[in-house]
């Protein structure tokens, strides 16, 4: 090679390789992401062959980062973050606590100090961005609630790891003998958290005004190149300037970018501008934990990563679960969280390389919390599913315990004149909206976002904020005297749930659902729907109706 191209041919490497084995994995029913994994192993150092640049991949994968998580931010707003707050902020940590603990006293059992065990906790108690963005774009959960709170303990677990830190150089004084200054010690903490609060305040104040008026301008010149530059550049360049000026992480920055430009009508459009370059760069970020993993540490110290990978998918996963039911949350709520977080990421690489770096850990620290980290993501599909599991069957437990009479899951009509209700104001739900709303057909939206509600009633519609238990929302929406009632949420466990207590309500009501997959469509018909579409099938029903000319 006649130049020197270390950038270029680790991004080539990295995506044709990646693209190769993601297809094997599929071919074989595993995620993709155990073949992004494998495609790291074979460019790394410890494998033989082409090594990739190990310094470039994490940079690049970090946009990755930022740009998953200003996609997050598209689809919540303030009032959905406030809403989580109460379970993310003492679950997340509570978890923190309990991992780290886990963490410390294994790090003891090895022999570590005191200060290399609490950071070994710590890296095992933060979990990975990308992953969980990434299961729960593939369950279809980001924008329901159950999600919104695992993205909130996202949120609350990255400002807890910006902290720590700040504290971190602290502790390793502490460890080698030197005098703490404990007025420097909290300067330095009043310092960081006032950052993030200006920080935060200055984006949901200034930022909601201006960003969403500057890409508007953008929009307003037809350029859809120009508008797609414009989001990245937002993206990037917020993430970049809060990490700079103000100390917090990139994807913290990226969220609230995505935030305050969420409540725009462009947010749609903005996230469709950025998604081709958001899923590329996520695969780097895979492919980068890949090239960090020494295989010789499961024949070395084979005891030591199962000992790590129990605290990972075992320890945090129940801690999770029952946070979230002591809260007073719904199993499925607790599942979602609990799989979100069996796994380690990037703030674990960050953590565990500052406490080398201070002397707090051995070396080998390093490679037992990688060889965490890429099992634990290869497994989190698995886990998903376990979860997904353990909460049906306590769905199925409470559904036993209230009969539901064996008729009223029989066939029935639309009648009255009563208003429809629509559960749930994303894509679909606001294009039936639309259509009925022309159509003069009476109408009765209902959606957790308060937003949206607020913009349908603006328009003269009646709205109702989803804010208590199903029965309750069916109340407050009229189901007494309803002539139909549609329910377009996608999650089909939440959708369940609605339907089946509108059942119990009303036998006669004619309910329609939308579903997501073969079994979900068996699912919501058991729970009383009489009509359930299921989009793939309807497609390839039109599909084929044009072909036959019917």
């Amino acid at each position: 090679m006649p130049h020197q191209v270390p950038l270029i041919a680790t991004v080539c490497l990295a995506f044709v390789l990646a693209a190769i084995l993601g297809y094997l994995a599929t071919r074989l029913r595993l995620s993709p992401i155990v073949g992004y994994l494998f495609a790291g192993l074979l460019v790394g150092p410890y494998t033989p062959g082409f090594v990739a640049d190990t310094a470039l991949a994490p940079q690049l994968a970090e946009l990755g980062v930022i740009l998953l998580m200003f996609g997050v931010g598209l689809h919540f707003t303030p009032r959905d973050l406030l809403r989580v707050w109460s379970v993310a902020v003492p679950g997340a940590v509570a978890q923190i606590a309990v991992a780290t603990l886990v963490g410390l006293g294994l790090a003891l059992l090895w022999g570590w100090s005191v200060a290399g065990g609490l950071v070994f906790g710590l890296s095992l108690s933060v979990a990975s961005t990308v992953v969980m963005l990434r299961a729960l774009e593939e369950q279809r959960a980001i924008e329901t609630e159950n999600g919104r709170v695992a993205i909130g303990w996202l949120v609350v677990e990255d400002l807890a790891m910006v902290l720590v830190l700040v504290l971190l150089p602290v502790l390793a004084g502490l460890a080698r003998g030197q005098q703490a200054d404990l007025s420097g010690l909290a300067a330095s903490i009043g310092t960081t958290l006032g950052a993030v609060a200006l920080f935060v305040a200055l984006m949901l104040v200034v930022g909601r005004r201006v960003i969403p008026g500057m890409l508007a301008l953008v929009a307003r010149t037809g350029s859809r190149e120009l508008f797609t530059l414009s989001v990245l550049g937002i993206a990037l360049g917020i993430a970049y300037g809060s990490a700079l000026l103000f100390g917090v992480s990139f994807a913290l920055g990226a969220f609230f970018a995505g935030l305050v430009l969420g409540e725009s009508d462009l947010s749609h459009r903005a996230a469709e501008g950025s998604l081709p370059l958001r899923d590329a760069f996520a695969v780097l970020f895979f492919v980068s934990v890949g090239m960090l993993f020494d295989p010789s540490i499961l024949l070395r110290r084979p005891l030591d990563v199962a000992a790590v990978l129990i605290v990972i998918l075992a320890v945090k996963s129940a801690v999770a679960i029952g946070l979230v039911r002591l809260l007073g949350r719904s199993h499925a709520m607790a599942a979602t969280v609990a799989a979100s977080l069996a796994q380690i990421g990037e703030f674990s690489f960050i953590l565990i390389g500052l406490g080398i770096n201070e002397q707090l850990v051995p070396t080998e620290a390093r490679d037992l919390i990688v060889a965490g980290a890429m099992i634990s993501i290869a497994l989190n599909p698995f886990v998903f599913k376990a979860v997904e599991r353990w909460a049906a069957r306590f769905a199925g437990e409470e559904r036993a315990t209230v009969p539901v009479e064996e008729e009223s899951y029989g066939p029935h009509q639309p009648h009255g004149d009563g208003p429809v209700i629509l559960i749930g104001l994303g894509r679909v739900g606001s294009a039936i909206a639309a259509q009925l709303s022309e159509a003069k057909v009476p109408l009765v939206v209902v959606d957790q976002d308060r937003l949206k509600v607020e913009r349908w009633r603006r328009g003269g519609g009646r709205g109702v904020v989803a804010g208590g238990s199903p029965a309750e929302v069916l109340s407050d929406a009229g189901i007494a005297g309803a002539r139909m009632l549609m329910v377009t949420v996608p999650d089909e466990l939440q959708g369940g749930a609605l339907i089946e207590a509108a059942r119990r309500l009303r036998r006669d009501l004619f309910i329609t659902a939308r579903a997501h997959s073969e079994e979900g469509v068996e699912y919501l018909r058991s729970r009383g729907a009489d009509l359930v579409v299921y989009a793939e099938r309807e497609i390839a029903g039109r599909m084929v109706e044009n072909i036959l000319g019917v």
